[in-house]
């Protein structure tokens, strides 16, 4: 089923709902977003790869986003720790005789509750406005089922990973704490808008 409108070249655009391999007059998003000719269609595909390039990156600056603000409260947590117990430490000796042991009561885990600051989460959600809104154009270039396009997507979708998804784990060997990464996600987020 073709959809036709007239654009100022005279030319009618070939808008299909099916899988299509068009080139010429098809026209995507808009009726300036027209394609003349095949250099048009391949800058298109191009453009669209980037595109998807860049949702990926955006969704790494997210990542990287939120795991910067936890390792900065994980620091003041762990500085607001260290001084407390200095100071315990220095309260419980004496100059002349050395400090008794003190038994320490099994409390178990204790946790610190961490909320984003009213500009991080700013920040945080300036980010997804960008990433969801990339990955809401990519979707609708997507729905007009034109072959080229659809594998630019792809390749950009893979290019993206592997240049802004660079897997990186740290492994602690040795100790009672050993851990192999199991809390480590593999693939995530395939797609921002259903998620």
């Amino acid at each position: 089923m073709n959809h036709g409108g007239s654009s100022m070249g005279g030319n009618a655009c070939k808008i299909s709902m099916l899988w299509n391999w068009n080139t010429v007059d098809a026209c995507f998003l808009a009726e300036s977003w027209q394609v003349k000719n095949d250099g048009m269609m391949a800058a298109s595909c191009i453009g669209v790869m980037l595109l998807v390039v860049t949702l990926e990156f955006l969704r790494r600056i997210g990542k990287e986003y939120d795991t910067y603000i936890a390792r900065q409260f994980q620091r003041h947590v762990a500085a607001q720790t260290s001084s407390s117990r200095q100071a315990a430490d220095t309260n419980n000796t004496s100059c002349c005789a050395p400090a008794p042991p003190v038994e320490q009561p099994m409390y178990g885990p204790q946790t610190v509750t961490f909320r984003a600051s009213p500009l991080q989460q700013l920040i945080r959600s300036v980010i997804h406005m960008f990433t969801f809104g990339v990955a809401y154009i990519v979707m609708l270039l997507a729905m007009y089922f034109n072959g080229y396009i659809i594998i630019s997507i792809f390749l950009g979708a893979g290019i993206g990973k592997f240049f802004c998804d660079w897997m990186v784990l740290k492994v602690v060997v040795g100790g009672d704490n050993d851990k192999s990464g199991n809390d480590q996600k593999g693939i995530e987020d395939t797609t921002v808008c259903c998620g």
